[in-house]
């Protein structure tokens, strides 16, 4: 099993995390909340947007299959690009499994909230989840299934990619514009586990040098193994038909999608 830390790859990104405070409840433990997790693909899903290659690219679905989403409470923060050991003194477990579709909803629908759950007031700074195969629903077989459309030239490619490289993240503090996961008693906080598919397509309002560019696979050598308007591809179909570079960066670039908004998390491949 190998541990790799992952954050996102953008020059762009914030450079510093949310401030870890002392702003930790003084609720006693028996004192209960309300903790929520969503899951967000971001505006590139939802939206669409241009990779680093150029091609403009809309999702109809993005299904993602998530299993043992658990939220934890430190007593220190969980850096897990440091940390090796996460050592919670408070877990929640808040969804055995469930596929859901980012892409769902008008381009600026919230993200999807995969549960609420009743939990013990305090500071929630870590969260962690697996993608397994899913057992059944759209996306049955796959860790993820890309559908959509792009476009390029005057070339349109309907592409469903099924991918299904399992993986396990253990991610700290949520890092963006707000704060998340403190929660009091008989109040509400939320969570999010953030996917930057940026990371594998690129993004063409980045710089070419950008590393979120450098890093990247793009759309054009998908493009290139499509059939007539048509790229319909698991895993076994990419490694035969990309080239052994390509396919290895996208196999890095599905590995690093997992996120707190921009905080990092750290990747275990499952066996």
């Amino acid at each position: 099993m190998v541990s790799v830390s992952y954050g996102c790859a953008s020059s762009n990104a914030p450079s510093s995390t949310t401030p870890d405070t002392s702003a930790v409840s003084d609720a006693p433990e028996t004192e209960e909340g309300l903790l929520q997790v969503r899951a967000n693909g971001e505006d590139f899903v939802r939206e669409g947007f241009v990779s680093k290659d150029g091609w403009e690219i809309g999702f109809d679905h993005v299904y993602v299959n998530l299993a043992n989403v658990k939220a934890y409470q430190t007593d220190a923060s969980f850096d897990p690009e440091v940390d090796t050991t996460l050592e919670p003194n408070q877990d929640v477990m808040v969804v055995e499994q469930q596929t859901v579709d980012l892409a769902e909803g008008e381009a600026d629908a919230d993200p999807i909230l995969l549960a609420e759950v009743s939990a013990p007031a305090g500071r929630y700074n870590a969260l962690e989840w697996t993608m397994p195969k899913a057992a059944d629903g759209p996306a049955a077989g796959h860790v993820l299934m890309l559908v959509g459309t792009a476009e390029k030239d005057g070339q349109v490619v309907n592409f469903t990619l099924r991918l299904d490289q399992e993986m396990r993240y253990v991610c700290g503090n949520f890092v963006g514009d707000e704060r998340k996961g403190i929660l009091e008693a008989g109040s509400t906080a939320d969570l999010e586990a953030t996917f930057h598919f940026d990371h594998i397509f690129g993004d063409g309002e980045a710089a070419s040098d950008d590393s979120i560019n450098t890093g990247a696979l793009g759309f054009e050598p998908l493009a290139a193994i499509a059939q007539g308007d048509t790229l319909d591809v698991d895993m076994t179909m990419l490694e035969e038909q990309l080239s052994p570079d390509d396919y290895t960066r996208l196999q890095d670039t599905i590995a690093g999608l997992g996120h707190v908004g921009e905080g990092h998390c750290a990747l275990e491949e499952m066996a």
